[in-house]
């Protein structure tokens, strides 16, 4: 009779067990067959990347080494190849009264570039500040000694003209040197640079309102030389400036693309001529007062130099660009920022 009793205990025992094991694998079958919810980041997971000099998502990591090209501003070499695809564009006096341009090339290769024109020491160091190869066609004699003493990788017209370097048909020397990116690779490939080693990132934020006076259009003048006069204009639509030279559009030889710009830094140093040519010395170490244009508006801030970058300060501490395109135009401290810049509603 225990016996029996036993065996009853045990039988009802195993129905339960059983019954339990088939409730927890429908549990775990439900639990499988339910979708599982991800918690909302706002952050695309394919679009965590960013191109180091605009902060432009990307699915990828760049891993394009910065390129730095001397760009020719005299109205002859008007428009230019290539300058709206620069991430990065820095406007300084060469000699007397003209303007030149170091465009620096990251997110974007465009296929040609130019005219190409020579190099000076201070566009050497900046372009060495984003860790650049730079391209020149020409050079004075402090830029000469900078370069073939290896201070910064360097392809050069000099050693390239008719190679690397081609010349325009419709353009005259020295406004007809160009550049593809084609010919920069190859020279890099010949001289054994490294051309996968972007740069160190700029700090980037879309965040927050942009406080400051009213700048929609923004001149700056370069010794009251009309031919050199930069005109930015705020393209509400596009939330960008566009930029004008002597009254037309800074646009693309070729695409026709306009130059549009998410930031626009305007910074004031010495400059001091140093020989019979007029060449200068531009003192870009100290920092100073400056101007930064973004989204319609400008604020007085200050600049720094920071392992040769030319960066936005204020009150000492950083102050994060815009993402996109950025132009910087440095301007002599004596007549400054007052009697350079104008800017308007």
């Amino acid at each position: 009779m225990l016996k029996r009793a036993l065996i009853i205990a045990l039988s009802s025992f195993a129905l339960v067990a059983c019954s339990s094991d088939k409730e927890i694998k429908k549990e775990s079958d439900k639990e499988a067959a339910t979708p599982v919810v991800k918690e909302e980041t706002g952050v695309d997971t394919e679009e965590v990347n960013q191109y180091p000099l605009t902060g432009v998502a990307e699915k990828e990591e760049s891993m394009n080494r910065a390129i730095a090209v001397m760009v020719n501003n005299h109205p002859k070499a008007r428009p230019q190849s290539g300058l709206s695809e620069a991430d990065i564009v820095y406007e300084m006096l060469a000699e007397g009264d003209i303007t030149r341009f170091l465009a620096i090339f990251q997110s974007r290769m465009p296929k040609e570039i130019g005219p190409v024109r020579s190099a000076r020491d201070y566009y050497v160091e900046l372009a060495k500040g984003y860790d650049s190869l730079y391209v020149a066609h020409g050079y004075s004699p402090e830029a000469k000694e900078m370069l073939t003493n290896g201070f910064i990788d360097d392809l050069n017209g000099i050693q390239y003209d008719g190679t690397l370097f081609k010349r325009a048909s419709f353009r005259k020397a020295p406004h007809n040197s160009y550049i593809t990116y084609e010919h920069i690779k190859e020279g890099a490939e010949k001289n054994g640079f490294d051309m996968e080693r972007p740069p160190e990132a700029l700090n980037f934020s879309d965040k927050g309102k942009i406080n400051g006076e009213a700048a929609n259009s923004v001149m700056i003048s370069y010794n009251h030389n009309p031919l050199f006069n930069a005109v930015y204009d705020f393209n509400e639509k596009e939330g960008r400036y566009e930029r004008f030279s002597n009254g037309e559009q800074t646009i693309d030889y070729k695409s026709k693309d306009p130059v549009l710009i998410e930031n626009l830094f305007i910074v004031e140093a010495p400059h001091k001529i140093v020989d019979d040519a007029g060449r200068r010395d531009i003192d870009l170490e100290s920092g100073g007062n400056a101007y930064l244009i973004q989204e319609g508006k400008i604020r007085k801030l200050q600049w720094k130099n920071v392992n040769g970058r030319i960066l936005p300060y204020e009150k000492n501490k950083p102050v994060s660009l815009r993402k996109g395109s950025t132009w910087i135009n440095v301007i002599p401290s004596s007549p400054g920022l007052t009697n350079s810049v104008s800017y308007q509603e």
